[in-house]
């Protein structure tokens, strides 16, 4: 496997050069674009040569005017000795292939259009620029087309001229002025329709705001309009930061690497997350526009006007404008997007932080930046933030972050920056908890409490960080753990007990406490009765929790807890711990466990009438890459089966009741006004979520249901939640019906990309005997596409977390992964490398399976011209 060049934070160097100016020229015609720039460049030094970054084609090259051969171009490295030691003009000028660059980075083609695609090393690809984040300027960009093909011309910041030209072209000027790093440029050119609408702020100023779509989608963009908006009022009221430009613009392109883009004053987005209406996007769609949508406007400030120095200080934007769209989401669906938002963190990135490619959430190396827009930077980059909030409270988080955009608007910072303004504005030492910044891997908090003679309650606490592969040995971290007491008394159990803190004479039924040490004992005065602790409320740290709770306080927990958090995980806890008794009951030969104590609690949640979806969430088992997030010797078909056994238990032991509540649920949103019954309302949602649910528990105790589903589907099938959740229920059943519901919705939306994305998941998500080859197949569909990221993590990416597929005995999962892996790193490894991340797990399985996943990592890195990005992976996997 070839060598690649690491990067290193203890390496950082201010730059040499600074850049004033940028004015960029796009010249475009039908087989090439010319992009001519001109710098206003300061050197910082003298002595020292100026080095660019790129790797377009370079056509002309001058310094105040002089054209200049005397260059060394090395790889994407051009260095120019002998420049002068004051302010001069740097002229470049490069040709691209927009419709050649299938990478989907830089300036490319879609459909006809022109899209940019720049964070975080995608700006070298258009013309030679010093391009990292802390060279900070103020850009122009003038763009000249076809005005029959590109009507439509856009480009950073606010548009001050345009016209005609000879010949049928055309002309528009943009300027952006406010300084920023070459990251955030973008441009679209294009024939797009436009909808338009409009944002007064708290200061009184009218913001444009404009969407582009093809014309075909425009009529579904009411809702991330309104979004937008619902998001540019709350940053307003929640955080008192007003948009800044004249106008603010979204384009929704199909073919992109990533969900969106937030550069200055035009995002760029994947269709996937501006798209949406009733009849082809799911309630969980809609929420996720919302959500992204919120996102990249919370950008705005937390990323463009204070950008991050390096990128790796990456989570300095992404974690806190993550945290920030968690709580705007939070304020508009309700406290259950807490839930969510832990459940993907243990799904997705606690396995990340227990597998080779474990890093800590600002990395200290990289050979490939893009392999380092993982959910370590972003989900548990949040996490860290919000650890922030729990410390400091609401009022005082939001004085450290006044404190910060004081300190730091228009400058490029780090994540030291960003604790500093915390702790500062606050008189708070945060000085250890610098560690969450450089330690990978998931602490382990190890809690036992007990009740003393003089009725103090003691809660000893001791933490581990486990080792990773950058770093064996860890210290101790500092995070909040939030507790508290329910009785045990009888004629009181599971009330709140009220305490009082050692040094206050205060009694409280909820404490923040700090933990600091590896070993630690906190005492919670005058309790005097035997109690259940409430541990990690609202999930206040990112961390595995371990405390020897009988199977009955988890019951009690689970019904009286007045935390959601806590209530859900003594359900997740009960579902975990009956998995892994049919785990071994299984591997042991023995008959599987009844589960009594489970049933109960699981009866208990079916007679739940208080919150639609917080019964649907407690009815959720954990999936499988949960279970073994931290798990060694796995044998991932073992896993898998004791989950069904359980899924299967708990349908069969209470199939009318599942029948009942689906009834009730669907009398719900028939009550509805007919006027909202099938659109996105968080209610509703909630409503259709439990449904969905239920459906899926009955088809499960009774498969021939799904006669009468077939029969029925038209009349069930009143949006698009309806639509997936039946086809969701339906896809594992062997035989005809199954395959005539799919097809009759692979032909009803046959021409909606993002619904042949879902057809495409369900294909590769069903547990049939025949699922292998009707992937295959799938890659010959008219509509699936290898070079579009979404379809190809539609197919691909789903197939690979279908378990008992993709870990079959004979590794052919595994291989056909992998082939799929190295044929699309030929012209998308940003692409691949995330699609090969899912043998991350490999160290980690049973010995057979994994010698068989090796065997196909070995094969991805003997290939000749594999990308740095992938081969910073399956080289870390190896390892």
């Amino acid at each position: 496997m070839q060598q690649n060049t690491v990067h290193y934070l203890k390496d950082y160097r201010a730059p040499d050069f600074l850049v004033h100016q940028t004015d960029l020229t796009f010249e475009i015609y039908d087989d090439y674009t010319l992009v001519k720039s001109r710098l206003l460049v300061e050197p910082q030094q003298t002595g020292v040569p100026l080095v660019l970054d790129g790797s377009a084609d370079l056509l002309v090259l001058k310094i105040n005017g002089e054209e200049r051969a005397d260059y060394c171009l090395q790889g994407e490295r051009l260095s120019i000795e002998n420049v002068p030691a004051e302010v001069f003009a740097l002229e470049v000028e490069t040709r691209l292939k927009p419709h050649e660059n299938k990478s989907l980075m830089g300036l490319y083609e879609s459909g006809g259009n022109f899209y940019t695609q720049c964070e975080p090393e995608g700006f070298r690809k258009i013309t030679f620029y010093p391009d990292r984040p802390d060279v900070m300027s103020k850009f122009t960009t003038t763009i000249i087309a076809d005005k029959k093909r590109f009507p439509v011309l856009l480009s950073n910041g606010n548009k001050v001229d345009g016209g005609a030209l000879e010949g049928g072209r055309h002309w528009a000027k943009w300027v952006d002025p406010y300084k920023k790093p070459s990251y955030l440029f973008a441009l679209v050119a294009g024939d797009l329709a436009l909808t338009r609408n409009t944002f007064v702020t708290a200061g009184g100023r009218e913001v444009s705001i404009e969407f582009y779509t093809r014309a075909e989608d425009a009529g579904k963009v009411g809702f991330a309009v309104e979004s937008l908006k619902h998001a540019m009022k709350w940053d307003e009221t929640r955080f008192g930061l007003e948009y800044d430009l004249d106008i603010y613009m979204i384009v929704a392109v199909g073919d992109f690497n990533m969900g969106a883009m937030e550069n200055k004053g035009l995002n760029i987005f994947n269709t996937k997350f501006v798209l949406a209406d009733s009849r082809t996007a799911t309630d969980a769609d809609f929420a996720g526009v919302e959500s992204v949508i919120a996102h990249e406007y919370f950008h705005n400030w937390t990323g463009n006007r204070v950008t991050c120095r390096d990128w790796f200080q990456l989570s300095l934007k992404e974690g806190l404008t993550v945290f920030r769209d968690q709580e705007f989401s939070a304020d508009r669906a309700g406290g259950l997007t807490r839930i969510e938002n832990v459940a993907l963190l243990r799904q997705h990135q606690f396995p990340e932080d227990a597998g080779p490619t474990a890093h800590p959430v600002r990395p200290a190396s990289y050979v490939e930046m893009n392999n380092f827009y993982t959910m370590t930077v972003y989900e548990k980059g949040s996490e860290v933030v919000r650890m922030y909030h729990t410390f400091l409270g609401e009022e005082g988080f939001q004085t450290g972050m006044r404190l910060y955009f004081q300190r730091h608007d228009g400058q490029a910072v780090t994540c030291d920056d960003f604790r500093a303004a915390m702790a500062d504005a606050n008189g708070f030492d945060f000085g250890q908890f610098a560690l969450w910044y450089s330690q990978a891997g998931t602490p382990v908090l190890k809690v036992a409490g007990q009740l003393q003679d003089n009725g103090d309650y003691v809660l000893d606490v001791k933490q581990n960080v486990p080792p990773t592969p950058d770093m064996a040995e860890k210290q101790p971290m500092m995070m909040p753990l939030k507790i508290a007491l329910f009785s045990k008394k009888a004629g009181s159990i599971g009330e709140k007990v009220a305490f009082r803190l050692p040094g206050s004479e205060e009694e409280q039924q909820e404490a923040v406490l700090r933990v600091s040490e590896a070993e630690q004992r906190f005492v919670l005065q005058g309790v005097h009765q035997a109690v259940v602790p409430s541990l990690l409320r609202g999930f206040s740290a990112p961390v595995h929790l371990n405390f020897d709770y009988s199977d009955e306080e988890l019951a009690l927990l689970l019904a009286a807890d007045d935390d959601a958090f806590a209530r859900w995980e003594a359900g997740q806890t009960l579902y975990r711990r009956a998995i892994a008794a049919n785990e071994a009951a299984l591997a042991a030969g023995r008959p599987l466990p009844e589960h009594p104590a489970l049933l109960r609690a699981v009866e208990q949640v079916l007679q739940e009438t208080d919150d639609a979806g917080f019964q649907a969430m407690l009815l959720a088992v954990p999936p499988e890459a949960e279970l073994w997030a931290d798990s060694e010797n796995i044998d991932p078909l073992r896993v898998h089966q004791a989950r069904e056994a359980l899924l299967d238990l708990i349908a069969s032991s209470f199939l009318p009741q599942f029948q009942a509540l689906a009834q009730r649920a669907l009398a719900q949103e028939q009550a509805a006004d007919a006027a909202v019954r099938y659109e996105y309302r968080p209610d509703l949602a909630a409503w259709r979520s439990l449904l969905n649910t239920c459906r899926a528990y009955v088809l499960r105790a009774d498969p021939a249901h799904i006669g009468y589903v077939a029969e029925h589907y038209q009349e069930m099938a009143r949006n698009m939640t309806h639509e997936w959740g039946i086809l969701s229920a339906v896809n594992h059943h062997p035989g005809q019906l199954r395959d005539q519901l799919l097809n009759a919705f692979a032909a009803k939306f046959d021409d909606e990309a993002l619904v042949m994305d879902k057809y495409f998941s369900l294909i590769a998500s069903s547990r049939r005997s025949d699922t292998p080859d009707q992937v295959k197949a799938a890659l010959n569909h008219p509509r699936f596409s290898l070079e579009n990221p979404n379809k190809a993590r539609a197919l691909l990416g789903t197939f690979s977390r279908n378990v008992p597929h993709f870990h079959a005995a004979g590794g052919q999962g595994y291989r056909f992964l992998a082939d799929k892996v190295m044929e699309i790193d030929g012209f998308n490894p940003q692409v691949a490398a995330r699609l090969v991340q899912a043998f991350n797990i490999c160290k980690r399985l049973e010995p057979q399976r994994q010698a068989l996943m090796r065997d196909e990592l070995q094969r991805i890195a003997a290939k000749e011209g594999l990308s740095k990005d992938v081969a910073e992976v399956v080289g870390k996997v190896l390892a």
